[in-house]
């Protein structure tokens, strides 16, 4: 692995770190905010996860000699899951009683959680990916040395 290589993991890491942490702080504010407010910030954040999936989708297009197919069809099903979502919200609007509310609402903590846990496997992967980086590069320049 080259140093600017090593550097923009690291970064990234780095990065992922602090969204989480901003991400912590964020619903901690939420919780004593009105709900206009909180719903305004969970537009944004949707939005935000869309942006995100779109230079995703946008990166791993211009570079997929370099990308495996199993994470061209993850990125795929992550954009089709965001966009579901979306839906999802927007119809929720209408929930006219207090038992689709709670129904929703319950669906909504369950789908904070999920995640939340599929955030924290993504991280244990991302972890797994750069080691795995790591040791291919070192493998490959042994190899080289050895020609």
């Amino acid at each position: 692995m080259s140093a600017s290589e090593k550097t923009r993991v690291s970064e990234g890491l780095a990065k992922l770190s602090e969204r989480a942490k901003e991400a912590q702080q964020r619903v901690a504010a939420a919780m004593s905010e009105a709900r206009e407010t909180v719903e305004r910030s969970a537009q944004e954040a949707r939005a935000a996860a869309e942006a995100h999936a779109d230079k995703l989708r946008e990166s791993a297009g211009a570079g997929q000699a370099h990308v495996s197919k199993s994470w061209t069809e993850l990125q795929t099903s992550w954009s089709a899951h965001l966009a579901k979502m979306g839906e999802s919200m927007r119809s929720a609007k209408a929930v006219l009683d207090a038992t689709d509310a709670e129904n929703r609402a319950e669906n909504a903590e369950g789908d904070a959680m999920a995640a939340i846990d599929y955030a924290y496997g993504a991280i244990e992967e991302a972890e797994a990916a750069v080691l795995d980086a790591i040791s291919a590069r070192m493998e490959a320049d042994e190899l080289i040395q050895k020609q």
